[in-house]
């Protein structure tokens, strides 16, 4: 590789997670028991919606590709970060690394479009309950979660493409374990003042949007509960949003202490990618199957199916004949 620019047929060298070298069998158990859990956790949400019918309402609908985006996120890196432990051969094509960056980028934007389309659902369940069918109708809900893919493909394209432009000096080193856009951005020679605009400018107005979406619905419900105020009212409210809650408290919440708590950039950017890319997606399975009595329900009965089709394999019917005289 010269040492004024790397083209795109080169490859990168990734450093991966700071772990000493006598603890990476330990590491590495831990990480594919949690992506393990978390592949296996998401599809069983997802059915579980299919398979039951009460299921089939727009909050399901909108937990079903968020269990999917989860899956997806965490399928972009942690393969590939568990493949180096074991294997020591760290290095990624540009290709692949560019490939990285983008489902990185859009499943990432995904999961947070998502979030504040099933807060605007809770809001107007909780808010208008009268005309919740009404509002929350099959073709809207399609509209919402299709409008949530495409401006998740549109911003992933836009870093994507911004970043390709650029060219790459001799050290090749990504101080991360992917092919993070902060990571790229520092070791281009390039000028990268646009890439840095549009990342504070266009990211910032896309998590803003979506932040106040979800504030505001949840301020609207929390005045609607203390106008009206009812035990059985509030018990309703917090059974119907508190899973969502729950799940935004630890998306938002795990950023806000990450960015806010660590001295280091890098280690800020290390630590929220592996919450954002294993812990958040393995725990939200567990947040919306222990707090949500239909996912509960639902679980019971595919268990009951699951045991009656063993006992009938078990245990045929016999058939009986009748002799005739």
């Amino acid at each position: 590789m010269r040492p004024e620019n790397q083209s795109s047929g080169s490859q990168f060298l990734l450093l991966g997670l700071p772990i000493p070298p006598g603890q990476q069998g330990v590491f590495f158990t831990l990480f594919l028991g949690m992506y393990l859990t978390t592949v296996l956790g998401n599809l069983l949400i997802i059915l579980l919606i299919r398979l039951d019918s009460r299921l089939h309402t727009p909050m399901y609908f909108f937990l079903s590709h968020l269990a999917f985006s989860d899956i997806s996120l965490s399928s972009v890196t942690v393969p590939k970060m568990l493949m180096d432990m074991q294997t020591r051969q760290q290095s990624i094509s540009y290709g692949g690394c560019i490939s990285q960056l983008y489902f990185f980028i859009h499943f990432a934007g995904l999961d947070n479009f998502l979030l504040a389309v099933m807060a605007y659902d809770r809001y107007v369940a909780i808010c208008h309950p009268l005309y919740y069918t009404t509002i929350m109708r099959e073709g809207l809900c399609a509209l919402l979660v299709a409008g949530s893919w495409i401006v998740a493909c549109v911003h992933a394209l836009i870093h994507t493409l911004l970043l390709v432009r650029l060219s790459f000096c001799a050290d090749n080193t990504i101080t991360h374990f992917f092919c993070d856009l902060a990571a790229l951005l520092k070791l281009s020679c390039s000028d990268t003042s646009l890439n840095v605009l549009v990342i504070f400018t266009e990211t910032g107005i896309i998590f803003f949007v979506c932040f106040g979406i979800i504030l505001g619905s949840y301020i609207r419900i929390g005045t609607i509960m203390l106008r009206v105020p009812s035990t059985k009212k509030l018990f309703k409210a917090f059974s119907t949003c508190g899973s969502h809650l729950f799940v935004v408290s630890l998306y938002y919440g795990t950023l806000a202490g990450v960015y806010f708590s660590s001295s280091s950039w890098d280690s800020k950017d290390i630590i929220a990618s592996v919450m954002y890319t294993i812990v958040t997606p393995m725990l939200n399975p567990f947040i919306y199957s222990l707090r949500n009595r239909d996912i509960k329900q639902a679980s019971e009965m595919c268990v009951n199916r699951v045991k009656f089709l063993k006992q009938q394999s078990l245990n045929p019917p016999v058939a009986v004949r009748s002799i005739g005289r």
